[in-house]
């Protein structure tokens, strides 16, 4: 992979995993556990959606 395919690909893996602790971190705490979701956890959440 070309170096600057390679930097695209990780640029846009990092903007998925801050549009999505950004989302989550917005919830409050209630509907976080509506979601099965501990506040804890939003930025291993993050990491799985953006991969």
């Amino acid at each position: 992979m070309s170096p600057i395919r390679n930097f695209a690909t990780r640029l846009a893996t990092w903007r998925r995993y801050r549009e999505s602790v950004r989302e989550l971190s917005q919830l409050s705490d209630r509907e976080l556990a509506d979601l099965g979701i501990a506040r804890s956890d939003i930025e291993f959440i993050a990491r799985g959606a953006a991969a």
